[in-house]
């Protein structure tokens, strides 16, 4: 195999991981921005950033990619909380927007 040939298969995969990532990235957009309007919450900077990259297997066996997403998100519209999320393929697993404080009156006695 020459030289060339070894530079135009390597170009080809890395085309294919910005494009298979921007795509799989954008459903994670989704996924994020759905599970903070169900819990009341804003989604901030409207994106999610990659921390992990790996490979994992899908319910059939197959090998995918595996990619763990940060996010931010506000409850209060004061903070900045993390959120993260794992993808398997193009497939949400978790979304965890963690524990939030919920604020009571305090009792008097």
């Amino acid at each position: 195999m020459t030289l060339e040939v070894f530079g135009l298969l390597a170009f080809g995969a890395l085309a294919w991981l910005w494009y298979d990532s921007t795509h799989v990235r954008e459903i994670g957009v989704r996924a994020a921005r759905r599970a903070c309007e169900a819990d009341g919450l804003q989604l901030l900077d409207d994106t999610v950033a990659i921390a992990r990259l790996g490979l994992g297997r899908d319910d059939d066996g197959r090998l995918c990619l595996r990619r763990a997403y940060v996010f931010d998100f506000s409850d209060t519209g004061n903070n900045r909380r993390r959120g993260s999320l794992v993808m398997l393929g193009d497939q949400v697993q978790v979304i965890n927007t963690g524990p939030r404080l919920v604020a009571t009156a305090p009792t008097l006695h």
